[in-house]
């Protein structure tokens, strides 16, 4: 028999297969040994098999957004019965019955890796945390679905003609339908960028408390089916499995915490330390397994017992991308190999089978729509909400994979559940799409600039920070925008942290009252500085809050997560640092080519003004006190929405004791000799154009600005007339070197004389023309720049507004009013405190 294997037939229900215990490895072609006659070759073919499709499906299924598990058992039904193994050749080949034990024996251990994971990922904590609207919205969400699936159990069993364990099918298929799968919802809201919304935050947490719910429900169904009726065994298992979560919860913690508190921060933990976990998750499944429950259990328990913290990121990057990426999907292929389409027979079938898929998705929709309708929440809410509820992946595979193994479920009701699981989740994000616009929400926001902020409410700004390098900059920057009693300062600090080797993005909010002795990660020490740093100068500065957070994402969605907070929040400003830091020479040398690329869509996409940060130091005067503060800071003006962005922040900044600011506008010689040539031109002899009211409104803003600091001898205004770009250098040359910081335009969509020849050798387009040439290395200079876009929307004639193509505002006559208005508010409020100082 050496060599091949032999199936013996017994009673006709039972296949044995018989093969050599030495048939492992192969000794060579050369040697004329088949490949495929032996164990380590054939498992090898499988994994490149398996990856190679469902790598295949997820680059398919990406444009619609498809989770990574819909790829996966797609992946597998494809090489199973269902196509490719219809053909003998290929399954005999390729997945012949000798190869399952050993096929099976790796997919579960790469479950059991994997369920630890999800263990160590799950914050327990959260759990005091959580709402009660979130526990009603999960316990709504579970009861119509669950419902409906005992009522269409009978329906399936009568078709399957499968009577037996009666009670256990119901419970498995009311598992199926009701439960939601937390890692799959994770990485679907971190796909759709709703981790940061209210929306996702109510769902992540209704759906920790569903699925613990859901492991539950699991052990119960796994002693169902091996027990169908209440004994002394199924008492001794229930008290075996309690014992085991009371000793990793009083024994196998306290040795993990003594593990976390003798590494020093910042250090890696020992290889010992790693080993003996993971020989913890080998013995927690044996353990478990022996004592009549699943192994996966035990891997799930003892990965609770491992808090969330350095630990837990240093084993996920160890075991994520080998578990995940590679032994996972064969645990899905292979229910999608055990997944035949072709049993189930007749139309009857499908039609029971769809109309099931809809009305447990209509249910679940329906209670979980009803209880956020009472907690305020919209329709449209309410429904994304109850989609995203529908969400099915790991656990519901693990109860199928049970059921077919205990013969609770026959060939046909296995597949039939298998469609469900992939049709309910596939469902949900193009339901998501279609229901949910949160673009719609920009309408209400088109006004969030500096120049339209208001002089007697709070400022929020969004800064961005990637090292602890830009720290003392941003400090100095929020003390020289002059918070005051009428107009607080509130920052979103945000360390932007690179996700590698995750399946989603986080977000976390530190709070301030409250020390993280654990950490989030390996870049722990530089967010624990960065926080430190602004809680010191909250402590000192007045009328400033500031409200700490870490953004874990990919480089290429980086830019999401910023302007959804940004948006969320409801700030006027972003703040981000340049992809470019000043080294001892004076040269300017690039920190990360992906921080540019941040930044480009930041300023393609947000839903407020941004300013990029050129940081060569801020430092001035490093006292947190206002009366100690001394900046020099210099505004360029040449005109265009974003230059009166620029003017608009250095008018807050004047407003404040220790700030001398000086305003140097740049004025075409060929206006100046038009105006002096022609000076009583009849307005109605020219065309009124959208140029003609952006100068306009121009020279509103710098008449407003010229009236209110009139006797203001810390405000300098300079004109200076220039007609090409070289002028505009020399001119710019020529200022005084004490200036601290240099605010300027992006002028993007503007083309101007006065900047003509400066685009040609623009290195970085990000910073506009003048922009560029401050921060090169060309403008010999220790000042930081500031370049600020303004924000105009991307509605088209909304309220009276209406954008051009080009992204420029062409105003009406409502708009300038406003400008007026706005204005004058400011120039009112300065000549009020001038008035106050001179009485003092």
């Amino acid at each position: 028999m050496e060599g091949k294997d032999v199936t013996f037939q017994l009673n006709e229900t039972k296949d044995i297969t018989c093969y050599s215990p030495v048939m492992v490895t192969t000794n060579g072609i050369w040697q004329s040994d088949n490949p495929f006659n032996y164990a380590l070759p054939v498992f090898i073919l499988q994994i490149i098999l398996v990856v190679t499709v469902t790598r295949l499906f997820v680059f398919i299924l990406k444009p619609v957004r498809q989770p990574r598990v819909i790829a996966e058992i797609m992946g597998g039904i494809v090489l199973g019965p269902s196509v490719l193994g219809r053909n003998k050749a290929f399954s005999e080949a390729v997945f012949p019955l000798r190869s399952v034990i050993i096929t099976e024996a790796m997919a579960n251990i790469g479950l059991l890796l994997f369920t630890f994971l999800v263990g160590v990922g799950m914050d327990t904590s959260s759990l005091k945390r959580i709402g009660r609207k979130a526990v009603t919205i999960a316990f709504a969400g579970m009861v119509l679905p669950f419902a409906i699936g005992g009522v269409f159990s009978f329906f399936f069993i009568k078709l399957t003609d499968n009577d037996k364990n009666k009670g256990a099918y119901i419970i498995f298929l009311g598992v199926v339908l009701s439960i939601t799968a937390f890692p799959v919802l994770a990485r679907i809201l971190a796909e759709l960028k709703l981790v940061n919304t209210e929306i996702g935050r109510v769902a992540l947490s209704s759906a920790i408390i569903n699925d613990m719910f859901s492991w539950v429900l699991l052990a119960i169904s796994i002693t169902m089916i091996e027990h169908e009726k209440p004994s002394l065994t199924s008492l001794m298992i229930l008290l075996s499995s309690a014992a085991f979560v009371a000793f990793n919860i009083f024994a196998v913690r306290p040795m993990i915490l003594w593990i976390i508190r003798n590494t020093p921060e910042g250090e890696t933990f020992s290889d010992f330390h790693i080993c003996m976990i993971l020989a913890g998750v080998m013995i927690s499944g044996f353990i478990t397994d022996a004592i009549g429950t699943h192994s996966i259990l035990g891997a799930f328990i003892f990965g609770l017992t491992i808090p969330n913290g350095p630990l837990g990121l240093a084993l996920a990057e160890r075991l994520e991308d080998f578990s995940s990426g590679l032994l996972l999907p064969l645990f899905f292929a292979n229910s999608g190999l055990k997944t035949d389409l072709r049993l189930i027979k007749g139309i009857n079938a499908w039609v029971i089978l769809i109309l099931l898929v809809v009305l447990s998705c209509v249910g679940k929709v329906v209670g979980t729509l009803a209880v956020a309708v009472t907690y305020q929440m919209s329709i449209s809410e309410g429904a994304v909400l109850g989609l995203l509820m529908n969400t099915k992946g790991l656990v519901e595979v693990i109860v199928l994979n049970i059921g077919k193994d205990q013969k609770v479920l026959t060939e046909e009701s296995f597949a039939s559940m298998m469609i469900i699981t992939v049709l309910m989740t596939g469902i949900i994000v193009p339901g998501i799409s279609f229901i949910y616009k949160p673009s719609k929400g920009l309408i209400s926001y088109k006004r969030r600039t500096i120049q339209m902020s208001k002089t007697d409410a709070e400022f929020r700004i969004l800064g961005c920070i990637h090292t602890p390098r830009n720290v003392p900059t941003i400090i100095n920057l929020l003390e020289a925008s002059n918070p005051t009693k009428k107009s607080p300062i509130c920052i979103y600090v945000v360390h932007l942290v690179e996700l590698t080797g995750r399946t989603s993005a986080m977000l976390v909010v530190h709070n301030p009252t409250k020390s993280d002795h654990n950490g989030f990660n390996r870049t722990q020490a530089q967010t624990n500085h960065i926080i430190n740093a602004f809680e010191n100068y909250e402590q000192h500065a007045d009328y400033i809050s500031i409200q700490p957070l870490t953004a874990v994402s990919p480089y290429s969605t980086m830019h999401e997560d910023i302007c959804n907070l940004a948006r969320d929040k409801l700030v006027a400003l972003i703040i981000i640092p340049f992809h470019k830091q000043q080294t001892v020479d004076g040269a300017m040398e690039a920190t990360n080519t992906a921080f540019r690329n941040v930044n480009q869509n930041v300023l393609n996409y947000a839903p407020c003004s941004v300013g990029i940060l050129v940081d060569r130091g801020l430092n001035g005067s490093n006292h947190l006190a206002s009366d100690q503060l001394s900046h020099h800071v210099a505004v360029l003006f040449f005109g265009g929405p974003d230059d009166r962005e620029a003017l608009s922040y250095g008018w807050r900044m004047s407003e404040h004791p220790g700030i001398n600011l000086t305003v140097m506008r740049f004025v075409s010689g060929e206006e100046v000799t038009h105006h002096s040539v022609h000076p009583n031109e009849p307005k109605e002899l020219r065309v009124e154009t959208d140029k003609d009211i952006e100068k306009q409104i121009d020279e509103k803003l710098i008449h407003w600005f010229r009236m209110s600091h009139v006797d203001d001898d810390s405000v300098t205004f300079v004109e200076k007339i220039v007609n090409n770009g070289e002028q505009t250098v020399a001119a710019i040359r020529s200022m005084d070197d004490v200036h601290d910081l240099f605010i300027v335009g992006r002028g993007q969509g503007m083309i101007s004389p006065l900047t003509a020849g400066l685009t040609d050798w623009s290195e970085c387009p990000e910073l506009g023309a003048i922009g560029d040439f401050l921060a090169s290395s060309d403008f010999a200079a220790t000042a930081s720049v500031l370049v600020v876009q303004q924000y105009v929307g991307a509605e088209l004639e909304e309220d009276g507004f209406v954008t051009t193509p080009n992204n420029a505002m062409a105003t009406n006559e409502e708009y300038v009013s406003q400008i007026n208005h706005h204005s004058a508010t400011r120039m009112g409020h300065n000549l009020c405190n001038t008035e106050h100082l001179s009485s003092q």
